[in-house]
Formats: structure tokens, C-alpha cells, sequence
């Protein structure tokens, strides 16, 4: 599996559908398929020729590989599910920080304030996700690793 090369495939990936999610799942969870295979494991059936217009634009996207068998191409994933996250949240927050009119204190409030709502444990975790990025990148809880 490969690494998002750029911001332009973040965006890609920030914009796919939820067909395309779940015929990515299916490749996640099945290792390799053929268009029939994954056309068999969807949730709600779908055409062949619409399954398989699906994975040519995955491929084209490069989200997912192929290789021709006899007359068929079987498919794979040509990411993990992290990877997909990572590139899916990376243009979230590029576009929610470029996008915003408040500034990035305001926005990290709300941000915190939504979490907490959603999940209270969710906002011990995410503070642990912090103190342990700091620990590698080698900053201090005082830092911010921002000049200002």
C-alpha cells in the first residue's frame, strides 16, 4: 500500500463518494476481488457496469490497483483505511483553517467545544493524542511549535 503523494490526492480523497467508500471497504475487506465479487458484497445491489465505473474511478484516483486475470481485472485497495483517514482529515483541516472568517484560537475552541459534546471520553483521548505528538516532535507543553 501506498502514502498520499500530494494535497491535490487529500482533496481526492476528501471528496469521495459513499460508494466509493464502501466498494474500498469491500477491497479492504476482501484483499482482492473481481468486479462480480465486489458487486456481490455491496449493502444495496448496483449494476456490474456501475460497480465497475466505481473501481475504474478509484483507479484513476490511484486509490485502488489492478491487475488483469484471464479476461477480468481483480481489484485491491492501493491504500489502507488510516491512509485514507489521514489524507480525508488533512483536507479538513486545510480547508476549515484557509476557509474560516474567525481566527485559529476561535475555531480550536469550537472545535473542543464539539468534541466535548459529541464525546466526553473522545476529549481525554484527543487530549492524550496530543501530549504523545508533542513527546515525538520533541516540544514541550508550553511550546506551540508556532512562530508568532
Amino acid at each position: 500500500m501506498r502514502e498520499i503523494d500530494s494535497p491535490a490526492e487529500n482533496r481526492a480523497i476528501g471528496r469521495l463518494g459513499d460508494r466509493e467508500r464502501e466498494v474500498l471497504e469491500v477491497l479492504w475487506h476482501s484483499g482482492r476481488a473481481t468486479v462480480h465479487e465486489v458487486a456481490g458484497k455491496l449493502s444495496d445491489p448496483l449494476a456490474y457496469t456501475t460497480v465497475m465505473t466505481i473501481l475504474d474511478r478509484l483507479y484513476k484516483k490511484r486509490l485502488v490497483v489492478r491487475e488483469k486475470q484471464d479476461r477480468a481485472f481483480v481489484y485491491s485497495a492501493g491504500i489502507s483505511a488510516s491512509t485514507l483517514e489521514q489524507g480525508r482529515t488533512s483536507d479538513w483541516v486545510r480547508q476549515l483553517f484557509s476557509t474560516s472568517f474567525a481566527g485559529k484560537d476561535v475555531l480550536l475552541s469550537c472545535f473542543v467545544d464539539a468534541v466535548q459534546e459529541y464525546d466526553k471520553e473522545l476529549l481525554s483521548t484527543l487530549e492524550e493524542k496530543i501530549r504523545q505528538a508533542r513527546k515525538e516532535s520533541g516540544e514541550t507543553a508550553g511550546e506551540s511549535g508556532h512562530s508568532r
